[in-house]
């Protein structure tokens, strides 16, 4: 989900472009969702960033555009998985969704993860972790017979407190329970019924809202990135 406008971040670029470490936020995302086992990868742009809509055609694993409801096919450059690009209207994210959900242009079918485009620490595992825990607990349920066949959706928290300890703003929490902050990854499911997942992940911790957050999130990339070079050259 890459449609919201980040006016929290006071930032002059759109949200999604925002650099941590010199890497755009949905270029981190992005990289993490190819490492992970989700077979397709559908990005949600909307006229509230118009920038990222252009950043994201324009990248070689582009497969297509949705503008006006109507798909335009793009030249692949053999993607390591494939990616899309839907337009939503940008009337909020539980709209957006639900409009991307229900459109025929290109098909998604849940289950489906959502993850938003403010998570610069997301990595492959993280993403893998977060389906596994969804496919035991829906697996559990069924064996007690608590899904009639429908499967539920997941939404992933962090405690209020790991934020805290992090430096990290706490703008949202569960309105169920308010000790709990959404991270903006969940799994939506054909049901109404929603499961809590909690996490004490501080890669699921780290939305980037404000620049505070941005600062935290740089020190955990520039480290996590130093140890990348380092067991690359170690290899070579």
């Amino acid at each position: 989900m890459a449609g919201g406008r980040g006016t929290r971040l006071e930032s002059r670029v759109e949200k999604p472009l925002y650099e941590i470490g010199g890497v755009a936020m949905i270029d981190r995302v992005l990289t993490a969702l190819e490492a992970s086992a989700v077979g397709r990868i559908t990005v949600a742009v909307s006229p509230n960033a118009p920038d990222t809509r252009d950043y994201l055609v324009e990248l070689d694993c582009t497969r297509s555009l949705e503008v006006d409801g109507v798909v335009e096919p793009l030249e692949p450059v053999t993607p390591a998985k494939p990616v899309w690009v839907i337009e939503s209207a940008g009337d909020g994210y539980v709209s957006d969704l639900g409009s991307i959900l229900e459109s025929n242009s290109i098909p998604i079918s849940t289950p489906v993860l959502t993850a938003a485009a403010d998570l610069p620490l997301l990595e492959g595992a993280t993403v893998d972790g977060v389906l596994e825990r969804y496919r035991r607990r829906v697996r559990a349920r069924g064996r007690d017979g608590g899904t009639d066949g429908e499967a539920p959706s997941m939404t992933v928290c962090v405690p209020t407190a790991l934020k805290r300890r992090l430096e990290l703003s706490v703008d949202t929490t569960l309105e169920s329970d308010r000790h709990l902050a959404p991270t903006g990854v969940n799994v939506v499911g054909t049901s109404n019924e929603t499961m809590i997942a909690r996490s004490y992940d501080h890669r699921l911790a780290c939305n980037v809202n404000r620049r505070t957050d941005a600062r935290v999130a740089k020190t955990y990339c520039s480290d996590r990135d130093r140890d990348g070079e380092e067991k690359e050259e170690a290899f070579r």
